[in-house]
């Protein structure tokens, strides 16, 4: 099921541009997000999960009001992730979340990082749009990714 992941990386990278790209299943229960893909393995892990340590407002965006999320600089990344160093180190400043939804819920969240300033609204806009042709394959992905959670590794 990663090939729908990793066609909607291709397709984001070239436009609105990515550096780094991860898929993220949204476990409602747990109140918790699990790294099912990533374009950067070494840093980000798969399996790794983060719970309590999700901003509230991002929250609200993205799982409760199921909109994308934009932070086009690194003081707006800063606001709602721990790991700015880490997103800096790779070349990243600027983050759109865009929540995956099946039957309405949202089953996961596509995280597109790229350079401080490159991504603005129009950008949330192209990658919504680029997404919406393989929506159902990304929630079918999302659904279909066993749960299981790595112990050893906490989601930056």
């Amino acid at each position: 099921m990663t090939t729908a992941f990793q066609d909607a990386f291709d397709s984001l990278k070239r436009d609105p541009g990515v550096i780094l790209f991860t898929a993220l299943q949204w476990n409602a229960e747990r109140s918790g997000l699990r790294r099912v893909f990533t374009s950067h393995p070494e840093e980000y892990p798969l399996g790794a999960e983060k719970t309590v340590e999700i901003s509230p407002g991002w929250l609200g965006t993205v799982i409760a009001d199921k909109r994308p999320f934009l932070a086009a600089d690194l003081a707006g990344l800063a606001e709602v992730f721990t790991d700015v160093e880490l997103i800096r180190s790779l070349g990243c400043g600027a983050v759109i979340n865009l929540p995956v939804l099946k039957d309405g819920d949202v089953v996961g969240v596509l995280a597109l990082l790229d350079a401080e300033g490159r991504y603005s609204q129009q950008s949330v806009e192209t990658a919504t749009a680029v997404l919406a042709a393989s929506a159902e394959e990304l929630a079918a992905a999302f659904t279909h990714e066993p749960s299981t959670i790595r112990k050893d590794s906490l989601l930056p």
